[in-house]
């Protein structure tokens, strides 16, 4: 009885030590094994053999894309803007011994590296440039980090920019600032419009003064052609010019009749003679 009880001991020893020491590593992840404390191997996806109860396996890295989220942050820019970012960096373990000797959380050193360089980065711009340019700033931002992710056996896949925007107490003074200048605008454009329409309407009456002035111009010259063709006619200096006077008076009488500010027109009685007093006084002058 006591032999089969050995047995069983036994038995039960040699398959825990099997256990121990046959590992099978899933695809997609590689496992730290150390000897007695110290790092002896990486053992890959697969059936592995270890020494059990001398090596031990240190931990479990997965090989795959890793997506770490980079919290909201406040970043003052170059022209004192304050504005919110935050993002989102894909990343791959390549050398499992590194990533967990080399630094003691990779995932949260590469975060707080991330938000520290993009900070750096968009405290360099102007809000304008800032909001404009993300390709640039994820270019600048994964150049800058590359090098020290890769001392801890990390590569940056990609830094993607999730937003970019200003704060809230900025996107109001953004937006007063933007009513301001179409405001600013309305009045520059009805400004304009008032000057072009009063140049219009100085045009309309230099236009209208001109033609006024070749009408006179030209009523003149027909009332001395009429004068000189009636004074050729009947050899006489006064009769033409009473003939024309005469004519212009009894028109202007009847134009001053016709206006409603009018109430009564008199004709003089001796029209002839009238016509003649002012003629007197032309040829006197």
């Amino acid at each position: 009885m006591e032999v089969l009880n050995i047995v069983i001991i036994l038995a039960i020893a040699v398959i825990y030590t099997l256990y121990k020491g046959v590992n099978i590593v899933p695809q997609g992840e590689e496992w730290v094994v150390e000897r007695l404390g110290k790092f002896t191997r990486t053992l890959t996806p697969g059936l592995n053999i270890i020494i059990p109860y001398i090596e031990a396996v240190r931990q479990k890295v997965s090989t795959r894309d890793i997506i770490l989220d980079i919290p909201q942050q406040e970043v003052i820019t170059k022209d004192n803007a304050v504005i919110l970012t935050n993002a989102v960096t894909f990343i791959r373990v390549t050398n499992p011994r590194d990533a967990i000797y080399g630094i003691e959380d990779f995932r949260l050193a590469i975060q707080q590296l991330v938000m520290t360089t993009l900070r750096s980065i968009l405290g360099e711009m102007t809000l304008d440039d800032a909001l404009s340019n993300r390709d640039q700033i994820k270019t600048k931002l994964k150049d800058q980090i590359i090098d020290d992710v890769a001392d801890w056996g990390v590569t940056v896949k990609s830094v993607e920019i999730q937003d970019i925007s200003p704060s809230a107490s900025m996107q109001h003074a953004m937006e007063q600032q933007a009513a301001a200048e179409r405001e600013r605008r309305a009045v520059e454009t009805m400004a304009e419009g008032n000057k072009n329409a009063a140049i219009l309407e100085a045009d309309g009456k230099l236009e209208a003064a001109k033609r006024e002035a070749q009408a006179q111009i030209a009523l003149a010259n027909a009332s001395g052609e009429a004068i000189s063709i009636i004074s050729q006619s009947i050899q006489d200096k006064e009769l033409p010019a009473m003939f024309l006077l005469g004519d212009r008076y009894i028109t202007s009488l009847e134009k001053i009749s016709k206006s409603q500010n009018s109430k009564f027109v008199i004709y003089p009685a001796d029209l002839q003679g009238a016509v003649k007093g002012m003629l007197g006084n032309v040829f006197k002058k």
